[in-house]
């Protein structure tokens, strides 16, 4: 027997749509609705709402939080004000990547941890390991938020007239929590998509009286077709195709959220050595000629050897060109470099290209 797939608490409103359900990270999630084009339009051009109750919540209390934080996570929190929001991972000794999270900066002596759903057990199983000699409390409080994502160039007009929220001070990675209907919600202002956008956590009950009321102001709901290929699109990695135990974040190209100034994180000595050393491959953008669709997985070859492999890819919904993610070997990872796509029997010329194959546009 399989484990139980579990479900969100918007998981009814879901199905009472429509939606298109499919397993994702052992929850059954909406996959689309309308069509993953069609949502996929709405955030960039107006604004959609994806449930994202499926993410994992961590909060780590106590007076060495800060000090704990930066021994687990590659980025720098020292100092920070509180409401800042970091990007970065946590890493292996051996500089794999455990997952890719962001740190919330609650106040000094207080972090909430944002971690993907599929790594939640995992996750909290390292990070408890990890606590020892360290004064904190580590309280996993997943099972109790649910959490919506209100993103594109509409969020913040929709957000505020729909939800009466007042967001639009809350400057680009950054969170305010707010007192609304007897309990405490987190704002947020990150997004995945490339757009301007808002993450809303709070109680079961909140989520969806939110979820109800955005669906009767007319905001577009969406699946995770559409947020796999709006992230794509602007070049942010998604644990298990671009980030994972046997990636680092070096060879992912995100060795600017990596602070090797900082005195000691764990994974930082292997790090360091292969940012000295250099990397041997890495992710990069790549672009097909013509139509085929290279997908994850699939060969990439140079005069019939294989030197890398698609970890995402599709016909760009916003730019209509064939393009991927891939992990590729030195020194075929130049920008320019000419390379093949297998997919099947065949291999298609493509060449590489910055993987940002669509401009972001967040609020400034």
């Amino acid at each position: 027997m399989g484990e139980e797939i579990k479900v969100t608490c918007l998981h009814d409103r879901h199905v009472g749509l429509g939606a298109q359900m499919s397993p994702f990270a052992g929850y059954d999630m909406p996959i689309q609705y309308r069509g993953i084009a069609e949502e996929h339009n709405a955030v960039r051009n107006a604004v959609g709402v994806f449930d994202v109750s499926h993410m994992g919540e961590v909060r780590v209390k106590g007076p060495d939080a800060e000090r704990f934080v930066n021994h687990i996570f590659v980025n720098d929190v020292t100092g920070a004000p509180a409401g800042q929001i970091f990007y970065g991972m946590m890493c292996y000794e051996n500089g794999g990547t455990v997952d890719d999270l962001l740190v919330y900066k609650v106040s000094d002596n207080e972090f909430f941890l944002v971690i993907n759903a599929a790594n939640i057990d995992k996750d909290v199983e390292w990070i408890m390991r990890n606590a020892e000699g360290f004064d904190v409390e580590i309280e996993n409080e997943s099972p109790y938020y649910g959490e919506v994502a209100v993103q594109g160039p509409g969020a913040e007009e929709a957000v505020e007239r729909i939800l009466g929220l007042p967001v639009r001070d809350i400057p680009f990675y950054n969170f305010v929590t707010l007192r609304v209907d007897d309990e405490d919600i987190i704002v947020s202002r990150t997004g995945y998509t490339g757009e301007d956008g808002f993450e809303i956590y709070g109680s079961h009950e909140f989520t969806q009286r939110v979820w109800d009321k955005l669906m009767e102001g007319g905001v577009e709901p969406c699946g995770l077709g559409c947020r796999d290929t709006l992230r794509f699109e602007v070049g942010l990695p998604l644990y298990g195709d671009e980030l994972s135990a046997d990636i680092t974040p070096l060879e992912a190209s995100l060795s600017m959220f990596v602070k090797l100034d900082k005195p000691e994180f764990i994974g930082r000595e292997a790090l360091a050595r292969q940012k000295a050393e250099g990397v041997s491959r890495r992710i990069v953008g790549l672009e097909l000629e013509g139509n085929a669709i290279p997908r994850h997985g699939y060969p990439v070859e140079v005069d019939g050897r294989q030197v890398g492999e698609i970890t995402t890819g599709y016909r760009s919904i916003s730019t209509g060109r064939s393009v991927a993610m891939a992990m590729i070997d030195k020194p075929y990872d130049k920008l320019g470099t000419e390379v093949e796509v297998r997919i099947r029997r065949k291999t298609f010329p493509a060449k590489v290209v910055k993987k940002r194959f669509y401009d972001k546009n967040y609020k400034k």
